[in-house]
């Protein structure tokens, strides 16, 4: 097949051709399809909070939602930027530049970090509402969270970033202008397999809602780190390593890093105790 067959991929990532007022920054494909997916995760939050038993639950719940997604945006940003920094950056060029750490608008944010800080809000989130468990509040923002990364992986194929190994297979994207730096060259599109799992991942357990309804407290939420993070194993094997730090290793950062996140799921699903706060 020669690379003509193949669908050659160079968007703009500029949403619109001009410079937002006062911000004077162009409007981004990746920050748009980011509040996208936040606000969609939103509304699903709230008709998840509205068919809660609880009835104080149900008669609160866009303070609930208002309050769960703004804990949830911070917890993203700021873990998702400090994974980035610590696991994938070169530490040399932070400490050459330590300002470029607050520059999330240039890029730079790691998902399993993003995971990992929205664990901590919550946390932070039951223990000043306390209105249900920590575990609950997992159950609740699954859902949500799927369709979160379906929208920011598809923010980084418009970006051509998180690149896929290249292959001869006849669905293979060649990146005009690969984030990287690399040549380009027809490449596994692995940005849009994560998307569309995740889209499906959403799609069946928003199905099959009414079912999980009846689970015990964290069931919902270990089986969708079970589901997720082992496909990241598994999806790692398609993409080129993006840590400064694992170039050339048999094992990529993002299978390190998902390890731990399936073993909290396996045990959420298969504790005894219902009892965890």
């Amino acid at each position: 097949m020669t690379l003509l067959n193949y669908l050659y991929w160079d968007p703009s990532k500029a949403l619109i051709p001009w410079n937002l007022p006062i911000l004077d920054r162009p409007l981004l494909w990746y920050g748009f399809l980011f509040a996208l997916g936040f606000l969609l995760a939103y509304g699903i939050l709230l008709i998840l909070l509205r068919h809660e038993t609880a009835k104080e639950v149900r008669a609160n719940a866009k303070k609930i939602a208002d309050n769960l997604t703004f804990y949830g945006i911070l917890g993203t940003v700021i873990g998702a930027r400090l994974f980035d920094v610590l696991f994938y950056e070169n530490w040399n060029a932070i400490l050459r530049d330590p300002w470029s750490v607050f520059k999330v608008w240039e890029g730079g944010l790691a998902s399993h970090g993003g995971v990992f800080g929205i664990l901590i809000a919550l946390a932070l989130f039951q223990k000043r509402h306390r209105f249900c468990s920590w575990v609950h509040l997992l159950d609740l923002l699954v859902l949500p969270a799927g369709i979160i990364a379906f929208f920011i992986r598809i923010g980084n194929f418009i970006n051509q970033e998180i690149l896929g190994k290249p292959t001869d297979m006849p669905w293979a994207v060649i990146f005009g202008h690969p984030a990287d730096g690399s040549f380009p060259v027809p490449r596994h599109p692995v940005q849009l397999y994560e998307a569309f799992y995740y889209l499906a991942v959403f799609g069946i357990l928003w199905f099959f809602r009414k079912r999980w309804s009846s689970w015990k407290e964290g069931r919902l939420a270990g089986l969708f780190l079970v589901v997720i993070f082992t496909f990241r194993l598994f999806i790692e094997f398609f993409k080129e390593e993006q840590s400064w730090w694992l170039y050339g290793s048999s094992a990529t950062m993002g299978q390190l890093l998902s390890v731990p996140l399936i073993a909290l799921g396996l045990y959420l699903m298969f504790r005894r105790s219902t009892h965890f706060t």
